[in-house]
């Protein structure tokens, strides 16, 4: 298998049920065939749609896998066929969904296509946004139904193709309302719940969105690998340079003003740490504002290395291909920028090319910098300067003192010599000190000592004057040049500091992902990529630093400075530690089954132990006592006996029914038989045994699909619950009503209610929240009547009852419909929300 080329993946992607993605997918399978290549469908639900059945015709089929589960017969694709069979093409659909429990290989079908396509069958197929893990949450709280058939967005990403199938909101509806989607009884229910304008609206902006990033990783991927460096104006993309001064959160709010003209653009906030000490004295507390800002607005904020901050911008941002760049005005006033030369933003023009550039004026727009002097350490420029000063600007001096000749004394002369000596030991360093010393007491020797015009460098007195000058330009180049090293080790230390302060933050908001450490580590380092290693590479051009036992962080690029790689030595310390959590997470939840196991074990022997020995003990002693010969009872007496009994061991046996019935249902081997079942033969039953209740009339409620000895037992539950916490003289009310082909049952008691965060408790067995005794179970009758409820198909939720109280509301299928038979994924469990997301 291992030289089998694997099969390529193709997706259609909608925002939304019935946007046409089956009628698309099956139509290019006729496509591919009519050219001649060998196409089967593996599995494609056409849901009873006459125009998408018909494109199955000609298509070869492998027949589909019989499955049973909880008394149900179902049909799943045949993945072992499908790979005897080895077609060059298989259309499988729904790729989110979940296989029957207990049958074929996997657990769901992505999982089925990637074994199709390691074994080299290219595979075609089709999902709704919804289903894509990462847009779960987004999708739950826009439509309010929770999706619990999810795909990792990896295996979507990862695919070679990916089509969106789009249509208007208003054509979907319009589709709805024909019929075209979903049978009569359920469109008025979609249209005003689902299918709304706004949810749909919303679905295909987030579907349009997620396309587009993947399109423009593809495109940033194709422009790496042919090494394209111009920009292509594909997508406004804004980068605004931040430094951490005050003026900071004025640029945010205006490149996010130049992003928002244009739909999907992007903002990037960037700040330069510069390796020799740029970043030192930086407001850290303004970077850290100016951060939640940009993310605030939208945007995304990266911290990179940099020696050059100009060059370092602009190659960010041509990295990012990004079309326009927005500084701030220079802080540094008319002299400043006059004798200190072109500073960051006329540099970052002057490179940016095909880059627009926008330099945004600010209240602290020429009012001196808050950042130190970028002249740290001694440049190039000063290297040359210092000793070209050293010799020039004695000469000059001594051509003005000159023309002042007998305004002066020579001691006068003398000090300002030595000034000039000091001023060039602050320019050049040691070797420019001693040059002008040199150049000035031969200056001054000839030009001023007596006799005027000779040199007398053989007296004392000048070579004393010789030493001095030397020795205080010596001395004061030193303590410069130690300042200066100190200067440049403290800054460099605040500059590492900063970027791992950047690092830190990241993982404090939860940005601790491996993939996303890797990505801000390459960012920061401005290098090529970066990847996870599990033994160091022997490439040429790749640094590797270790990551943890068996981890390498691997960068390709450019060669990194020594100050440079002890910070990268800490982000592979924050990347190790990130594997390390991962892989205990993994242990973790490898756990959590057994701990969930145990803790279910304690609670059911702490519960066993006292609520199953009341009604035993009951029992026993009543049936004790009347075989005991030695008290004489009256026939009263042993008929109180004999009732005490019957009401014991009748308690005793609705807990263990409720014991195994909870075990069948977290085993998911209850057995169900459903079938059209009035609520006028259930509620009689329910009602006889509890006086403390009432049913509305119920006329006109159409019967239920429910199994009716399970649906009994559930509206039981809830009846005995509402009566037991309905105020004295009040009773429990059941009130049913029909609507978009379901049923609900709403069992309402005038207690004192629940708290909403307290509500979702309800339904974990094992507890009985509000009651204060311990005469009231075990606490499995709502959990019971859930599992019971969405075994049949249905939900049970909680809510507000007008005027004070709690409602229980049943919710079940109109029976006598087609496809009620539907798939039961996985064991019925208490759920979040009331409503079942659409097919």
């Amino acid at each position: 298998m291992s030289d089998v080329r694997p099969g390529r993946l193709k997706v259609y992607l909608g925002a939304a049920p019935g946007v046409g993605k089956t009628y698309r997918m099956l139509d290019e399978g006729r496509r591919r065939a009519a050219r001649g290549a060998d196409v089967v469908v593996g599995f494609a639900e056409c849901h009873g749609r006459p125009r998408t059945e018909a494109m199955l015709d000609g298509l070869a089929r492998v027949p589909r896998a019989a499955c049973s589960y909880r008394g149900g017969r179902f049909e799943e694709m045949d993945l072992d066929a499908v790979l005897a069979r080895r077609p060059q093409v298989a259309i499988v659909d729904e790729c989110a969904h979940s296989n029957v429990p207990g049958e074929g290989r996997n657990a769901k079908r992505w999982q089925d296509i990637e074994m199709l396509l390691a074994a080299g069958i290219d595979v075609v197929t089709a999902l709704n946004i919804q289903h894509l893990e990462s847009l779960n949450d987004v999708v739950e709280k826009i439509t309010g139904v929770p999706q619990h058939e999810t795909v990792p967005d990896e295996v979507v990403r990862r695919a070679w193709q990916i089509e969106l199938v789009d249509m208007p909101p208003e054509g979907l509806r319009r589709r709805m309302a024909h019929g075209n989607i979903y049978p009569p009884e359920a469109i008025d229910a979609a249209l005003a719940n689902y299918f709304r304008p706004g949810n749909l609206t919303a679905l295909r902006q987030l579907a349009l969105l997620w396309v587009a990033d993947r399109v423009d990783e593809a495109l940033q991927e194709y422009r790496s690998r042919h090494g394209i460096g111009r920009i292509w104006e594909t997508r406004e993309r804004v980068v605004v340079a931040l430094t951490g001064g005050p003026e900071g959160d004025t640029l945010v709010r205006r490149a996010a003003r130049i992003a928002d003209r244009s739909a999907g653009g992007d903002l990037l906030a960037v700040h330069v740490a510069r390796s020799d000490g740029l970043a030192a004295g930086v407001s850290h507390a303004s970077l850290a504002r100016q951060r939640r800002l940009v993310e605030d607005l939208g945007g995304s904020y990266h911290s990179v290395v940099g020696d050059d901050v100009a060059a370092t911008l602009v190659e960010f941002a041509r990295a990012e291909n990004a079309t326009q760049l927005v500084l701030g005005t220079s802080r540094r006033g008319r002299l400043a920028r006059f004798l200190t030369g072109p500073g960051t933003g006329e540099t970052v023009t002057a490179l940016s090319g095909d880059i627009d550039v926008h330099r945004v004026t600010h209240e602290r727009a020429g009012r001196g910098t808050l950042l130190p002097s970028r002249r740290r350490t001694l440049s190039p420029v000063r290297l040359i300067a210092g000793p070209v000063a050293g010799l020039v600007l004695p000469v000059l001096l001594t051509a003005v003192l000159a023309q002042l000749r007998g305004t002066l004394n020579l001691t006068s002369e003398a000090l300002l010599f030595l000034l000039t000596v000091v001023g060039v030991a602050c320019i050049g360093g040691v070797a420019s000190a001693v040059i002008a010393s040199m150049t000035a007491s031969l200056l001054l020797n000839y030009w001023f000592i007596p006799p005027v015009g000779a040199f007398t460098l053989a007296e004392p007195n000048a070579l004393v004057a010789l030493a001095v000058f030397v020795v205080v330009a010596a001395v004061v180049a030193a303590v410069v040049d130690r300042s200066l090293r100190l200067s440049r080790r403290s800054a460099r230390a605040t500059a590492e500091a900063e970027t791992m302060s950047s690092l830190a933050g990241s993982i404090v908001r939860g940005e601790a992902t491996i993939p996303a450490l890797l990505e801000r580590t390459r960012e920061t380092f401005g290098m090529d990529s970066a990847d996870l290693l599990d033994e160091p590479p022997d490439t040429p051009g790749v640094t590797a630093v270790p990551a943890g036992p068996g981890a390498f962080l691997a960068l390709r690029g450019r060669t990194l400075s020594s100050s440079e790689r002890r910070v990268l030595a800490a982000f592979a310390a924050h990347v190790g530690s990130a594997v390390e959590r991962a892989r205990l997470a993994e242990a973790a939840a490898e756990v959590e089954p057994v701990r969930a196991a145990d803790r279910l074990r304690t609670a059911l022997l702490r519960a066993v132990g006292h609520d199953l020995r009341t009604p035993l003990a009951a029992g026993w002693a009543a049936v004790t006592s009347l075989r005991g010969r030695d008290v004489a009872f009256t026939a009263e007496d042993r008929e109180e006996l004999l009732a005490t009994a019957d009401e014991s061991m009748a308690k005793l046996n609705r807990l263990v029914e409720n014991l195994l019935d909870l075990s069948r249902l977290e085993a998911g081997a209850l057995t169900l038989n459903l079938r059209e079942t009035s609520l006028e033969e259930v509620l009689p039953i329910v009602l006889a045994d509890e006086p403390g209740a009432e049913a509305a009339d119920l006329e006109g409620i159409p019967p239920v699909l429910a199994d009716p000895p399970l649906l009994e037992r559930v509206l039981a539950n809830l009846v005995g619950n509402a009566a037991r916490h309905s105020p004295a003289g009040k009773k429990a009310l059941i009130t049913a009503s029909a609507l978009a082909g379901r049923v609900e049952l709403r069992v309402v008691d005038r207690g004192p209610g629940l708290p909403a965060d307290g509500r979702e408790r309800l339904f974990e067995p094992f507890q009985r929240l509000g009651d204060t005794d311990n005469t009231t179970g075990l606490g499995l009758g709502l959990a019971l009547a859930r599992g019971l409820t969405e075994a049949m198909n249905g939900t049970l939720s909680p809510e507000d009852t007008p005027g004070g109280g709690l409602t229980m509301v049943v919710s079940l299928p109109v029976g006598g419909r087609a496809g009620n038979t539907g798939h039961v994924h996985g064991t019925a469990r208490p759920r979040q929300g009331s409503r079942t997301p659409p097919r």
